[in-house]
């Protein structure tokens, strides 16, 4: 188990957890794991969310996390107002690593090393339920959006573009 499923057992938070074999040569972590899911889910790439570590100011000392779309890019002037900042940028892929404790094309919102600031973009609204990583390529958690943004205190606000 990863520790995003130990927290949501832990919590007693309803969410179901998908597997699928993940290839070491791809590097596009999200289309991959929308081509991968169950086909009998019916999902599509907007179902399906990314979870992106973010610098805020230019900073390495200040970070936050935006969850995207697979499909979809951060928009990141529209999130740097969402965190009311001057600028945001993607954090280095290590540092990400690092800070979250798990790897890149893994990293889950749930269950980080340390709990950053965190924008879930707001067509999340839209679904009864939508997948992130459970913390490791090739497992994914279907999760109520809301219960998502309450467990790892996030806001949900417009962030793509």
């Amino acid at each position: 188990m990863t520790p995003a499923i130990n927290i949501l057992k832990k919590l007693n938070i309803p969410f179901h957890v998908h597997h699928y074999q993940h290839d070491t040569n791809e590097i596009q972590f999200g289309k991959e794991a929308v081509a991968k899911l169950d086909p009998n889910l019916s999902i599509t790439a907007k179902q399906v969310f990314k979870t992106l570590v973010v610098s805020i100011n230019s900073s390495n000392k200040d970070l936050a996390v935006c969850i995207v779309p697979v499909d979809c890019h951060l928009n990141l002037k529209k999130a740097a107002r969402a965190f009311n900042c001057k600028k945001i940028d993607l954090a280095d892929a290590n540092l990400a690593e690092k800070i979250t404790g798990y790897l890149v094309g893994g990293i889950s919102p749930i269950g980080q090393k340390k709990m950053l600031p965190t924008l879930i973009d707001q067509s999340a609204n839209q679904f009864n339920t939508i997948f992130i990583s459970g913390g490791r390529r090739g497992l994914e958690i279907e999760i109520a959006p809301h219960d998502l943004a309450k467990i790892i205190h996030a806001q949900l606000q417009d962030i793509v573009g």
